[in-house]
C-alpha cells in the first residue's frame, strides 16, 4: 500500500474523531476546523515514515492533532497582535458574522455552556476531559498521545471533572 493510500484509509476511518477533537478543543467561531484536519492529515502524509507502529495510527493521529491545535491556538494570538497594531493604523478586518452549522449544533444553552466551561479550563484539562470523557479513548491512549504516565491522566482528569463541575456552579459532569 502506497503512503497516500495508507492516509486515504486513515482519513475514513479517523477524520470524524479527529474533527471533534479539534472542535473541542478549538473554539469553532475563530478556527476552520476542517482546515486543521486537512493539516493533520497532510502532516502524517510528510511524517508517515516516522509512524513505527507502536502505537494505533489513531493514537499517532491524535498527537499530531493535539500539536496543530497548539499551534492554531498560538498563531491566533500572533494574529491578535497583528490586529491590534493593524487597528491603530486604520486597517479593520471584516467579521464573518455566518451562522455555522456547529453554531447552529450549539443553540442548545446547556450545550454551549459546557463547551464554554469546557474551554475555560487550562489545556491539560481541555485535553484529558476530550481525550477520555468525551472521545473516550482509553487511558493508555490519552498517556501516549499526552505524553503522560496513565496515573497522571487519571489524576488529571479527576483535577478536570472538578474544575469543570466548578465551573458549571457544582452539576456534575458525567458521561
Amino acid at each position: 500500500m502506497s503512503k497516500k493510500e495508507i492516509i486515504s484509509t486513515w482519513f475514513y476511518e479517523y477524520s470524524d474523531d479527529i474533527y471533534q477533537f479539534l472542535y473541542y478543543r478549538l473554539s469553532s467561531k475563530h478556527y476552520d476546523v476542517e482546515d486543521l484536519v486537512q493539516e493533520v492529515f497532510i502532516k502524517a502524509l510528510r511524517s508517515i515514515e516516522d509512524f513505527q507502529g507502536k502505537s494505533s495510527p489513531k493514537t499517532w493521529l491524535y498527537s499530531i492533532a493535539k500539536n496543530v491545535a497548539t499551534d492554531a491556538i498560538r498563531k491566533k494570538k500572533r494574529d491578535k497582535w497583528k490586529w491590534f497594531l493593524s487597528f491603530d493604523s486604520g486597517q479593520d478586518t471584516p467579521r464573518d458574522n455566518s451562522e455555522s452549522p456547529e453554531s447552529i449544533f450549539l443553540s442548545s444553552e446547556g450545550q454551549f455552556e459546557l463547551l464554554q466551561a469546557i474551554r475555560s479550563l487550562k489545556e491539560s484539562y481541555q485535553d484529558v476531559l476530550i481525550m477520555r470523557s468525551i472521545k473516550e479513548l482509553t487511558v493508555s491512549d490519552t498517556a501516549e498521545i499526552l505524553g503522560w504516565s496513565e496515573n497522571k491522566v487519571r489524576s488529571t482528569l479527576h483535577r478536570a471533572k472538578l474544575a469543570l463541575q466548578a465551573k458549571l456552579g457544582g452539576e456534575s459532569f458525567e458521561k
